[in-house]
């Protein structure tokens, strides 16, 4: 496929098998975790603490690669970390050794995103840099409709075998990790000096990024910090009259739209822009959440998660590929990994405040605010943030 180079080929099917590995145990995560004596609250308190993990290394690793001027050994020790933390889950039960194994997969995910990106955005140039993060985004999300597949088929043969399942999920993780070591770091100039990177020298990149960055960062977060976890989609669909079997179904049609949708997606945004296409995904996403805050449809709620993957499609990459146009490239890795740091605090507040909104006022509250916010961003994205170059 031209322009998609060998790197970027071996990148995608890395992200592709880790994420068969990775959302094979997504759907069953939760009721193995009650099944091991898990409360809803400590489940809660893990999810937190795995993604405040998950969101303070971005930032750090994202600097310390762009200052070692290294990018493969931060995505190869990544996915390594992810890969062995999965079997770890199913050998002990003990809480002390679920919340490790569960930070590690997390601390592996922060430790290779900015790295990984970054490599995506030197293997392309601005004028095919949508196609190529497009591209990326749907490998991965192949693998995060391959994953559900294998599971539900599994679990039809062998019902509530959780553990054996986190030892098969073991096999696409070894098959990432194995395939990331074809990746080779380009030469670059040698550092004179062993680079210091403190914990929190990232955050100095918002004082000296460019006025675009920032504007662009500031609509990205607080869209963020609206955009909630898929659960409650999931649990609006339920409430049309999907059963279990159907949700799970709804979440794998929606990986597939996904998937089908984002190289395309990409490719639009090289041959318009990068802005035109995100705010399209936005005016997608704010469709979703009203259609869905009044919906008791089966059939229009199935018809809502259609959208809702092509607006995935419209904006994960394209977000990606719209920061490392504004970016140095010199400081690639760190932009990366400030923002998607900080995405990943505002995404932990996001689902508590649906949650919260949705306790007092209910689910057509919570979605009708989703989507009123997500027309603001919009609007300000329009007005405050130029096109990025061509």
């Amino acid at each position: 496929m031209k322009g998609i180079t060998k790197t970027v080929w071996i990148l995608s099917l890395v992200s592709l098998f880790t994420d068969v590995a990775s959302e094979m145990l997504y759907p069953i995560m939760p009721v193995y975790l009650k099944s091991i004596g898990f409360s809803v609250v400590l489940i809660g308190v893990l999810e937190g603490i795995a993604e405040a993990t998950a969101g303070l290394s971005k930032g750090y690793f994202g600097k310390l690669s762009d200052v070692t001027g290294k990018r493969m050994p931060f995505v190869q020790l990544g996915y390594a970390l992810s890969g062995i933390s999965r079997p770890m889950m199913a050998m002990f039960t003990f809480p002390i050794w679920i919340f490790f194994s569960r930070t590690l997969d997390r601390l592996g995910k922060g430790i290779r995103t900015a790295a990984r990106d970054a490599i995506l955005s030197d293997e392309s140039t601005k004028e095919n840099k949508g196609k190529v993060f497009g591209f990326h985004r749907a490998m991965d999300t192949t693998g995060a409709f391959i994953g559900p597949l294998l599971a539900l088929l599994y679990l039809y043969f062998f019902p509530e075998d959780y553990v054996t399942l986190f030892y098969i999920a073991f096999i696409p993780g070894v098959l990432a990790v194995a395939a990331s070591f074809l990746l080779k770091d380009k030469p670059k100039a040698k550092h004179p000096d062993k680079p210091i990177v403190k914990s929190l020298s990232f955050l100095n990149y918002w004082k000296t990024a460019p006025d675009q960055y920032r504007k662009l960062i500031i609509g990205l977060l607080v869209f963020t910090l609206f955009n909630s976890s898929d659960v409650f989609l999931l649990l609006k669909a339920k409430e049309s009259g999907l059963s279990d079997t159907m949700v799970v179904g709804v979440y794998i049609f929606y990986n597939l739209i996904y998937a089908l949708f984002a190289l395309p997606a990409g490719i639009i945004a090289d041959k318009l822009n990068l802005k035109t296409v995100y705010i399209f995904g936005l005016f997608l996403f704010t469709i979703v959440y009203f259609g869905m805050s009044m919906s008791t449809n089966i059939y229009f709620t199935l018809s809502m998660f259609f959208v809702y993957g092509v607006y995935s499609a419209s904006t994960e990459g394209i977000s990606k590929a719209w920061i490392t146009n504004i970016a140095d490239k010199k400081d690639t890795a760190t932009a990366i990994g400030l923002y998607t740091g900080f995405q990943s605090v505002c995404t932990m507040l996001a689902s508590s405040i649906t949650g919260i909104v949705w306790y007092n006022f209910g689910g057509f509250e919570a979605f009708l605010t989703t989507a009123l916010m997500t027309l603001m961003v919009a609007l300000y994205l329009i007005m405050s943030v130029p096109k990025p170059e061509k």
